[in-house]
């Protein structure tokens, strides 16, 4: 197996966007960890670690509303609030142009976010192109993710909603997907607090993925659109009907990042939907590469 990578970035997002003819590439560099693009088309900006490929892109944002949630997956992600309404601190792996730390300062001004992205060529580029600002309630660490959660652990800080948006070019990072990271992520939780991860619905790696969430949290609840975003807790799940209640609750909020509580109480399921005899991805066991066909 190869070496375990320490890259962290923000998600891929694929998404049904239309294709333009002309999208104009305003800014590219190469970083110490990848090459970063920046793509205007009309009013729509990406941020992307490739040259523009289909719907291959990290973070999109609207310049002229950049409130709006252009991929349904940060819906999904910013709709685990729903669980947990009023978290009083936030950790956030993974920045890309910065879309959910943005919005969760809208939506929970109380907030105490701190956001961890390796490479520091995107941070100066949510700042410069994405409108990312950070204030004395936003911070951003530059770290790899687990050795900030490993850290946070072994200094016995608790947060009530953890946010997994890391990837590489291709996908997530090995060493952020095993059963012993996702302890340490569990161990920083605060008993009603939330897990909101990003993964793919058609990957490979899913059962392996949901096998190994299942092993760490038991049941949760599994969104699966172009993008699968899992919400978990270390307890007992929040049951359906407080989820509607607090979603009603958030519904302002929601409009104005362009979704509603309807939209986003169809997608949750807990139906168990990956083989029992599926092996758990471990830090001994975790091909991601193999696994996911690249």
């Amino acid at each position: 197996m190869k070496p375990l990578p320490l890259i962290l970035a923000a998600a891929v997002a694929f998404a049904a966007l239309p294709a333009q003819a002309l999208v104009k590439t305003i800014h590219s560099e190469r970083s110490v960890y990848r090459n970063i693009f920046v793509t205007d088309d009309d009013d729509l900006r990406c941020l992307t670690f490739r040259r523009f490929v289909g719907g291959h892109r990290q973070t999109c944002i609207r310049m002229t509303d950049p409130y709006e949630l252009v991929f349904p997956y940060a819906k999904m992600m910013l709709g685990s609030l729903a669980l947990n309404p009023h978290p009083k601190r936030v950790m956030i792996v993974g920045l890309g142009g910065g879309t959910l730390p943005t919005n969760l300062r809208g939506m929970a001004p109380d907030a105490d976010i701190t956001v961890v992205e390796l490479d520091p060529a995107v941070v100066k580029v949510a700042k410069q192109f994405f409108k990312f600002e950070t204030g004395p309630k936003l911070r951003v660490e530059v770290e790899d993710g687990r050795v900030f959660i490993k850290r946070a652990l072994a200094r016995g800080e608790k947060y009530d909603l953890v946010m997994l948006d890391a990837f590489e070019d291709d996908y997530i990072p090995e060493h952020l997907l095993t059963k012993e990271f996702l302890t340490e992520v569990k161990g920083i939780l605060t008993p009603d607090g939330v897990l909101a991860a990003n993964t793919f619905s058609s990957s490979n790696l899913y059962p392996y993925e949901s096998a190994t969430y299942a092993a760490v949290f038991g049941p949760f609840y599994n969104l699966k659109m172009a993008n699968r975003i899992i919400w978990a807790q270390p307890g007992k799940l929040t049951d359906m009907m407080t989820i509607h209640q607090n979603a009603e609750t958030l519904a302002p909020e929601f409009a104005k990042r362009g979704f509603t509580p309807a939209w986003l109480m169809d997608v949750p399921s807990t139906v168990r939907d990956w083989p029992e005899n599926t092996r758990i991805l471990t830090d001994q066991y975790s091909p991601s590469n193999l696994l996911n066909g690249k």
